[in-house]
């Protein structure tokens, strides 16, 4: 298994950012005819994640999430970091290219050392 970090431009400051999730989503119910008290925490999932970079970062995350699920899946560990995850080091290379050749410098895969 091959991990990695994905970097996106900054759509306001155009440095190098990748998103994390800083606090579970707090989920609730609103009953027309009762209370509810019931709320849960959910993360996000990796795609979900990308999605809600809209608008915040210099390109399509629809776009981004359909070429890395091409070669690999996104996944959110320990319930705060985006990796990319691949079964081999040629996928994530060929990651790397097809991000590249549809983005330009505006999204990078870097992979991560095991340490």
């Amino acid at each position: 298994m091959i991990r990695g970090k994905l970097w996106f431009r900054c759509a306001a400051m155009h440095d190098p950012v990748t998103p994390m999730v800083a606090r579970p989503a707090l989920i609730g119910w609103e009953a027309k005819q009762r209370q509810v008290d019931l709320q849960i925490e959910r993360s996000f999932n990796g795609d979900e994640l990308v999605r809600r970079m809209k608008g915040w970062v210099t390109v399509d995350p629809q776009k981004v999430i359909e070429i890395v699920s091409r070669f690999g899946r996104l996944k959110v560990l320990d319930d705060t970091e985006l990796v990319i995850e691949t079964e081999k080091s040629e996928d994530f290379q060929d990651l790397q290219k097809a991000l590249a050749e549809t983005f330009g410098k505006e999204v990078d895969a870097e992979q991560i050392s095991k340490k």
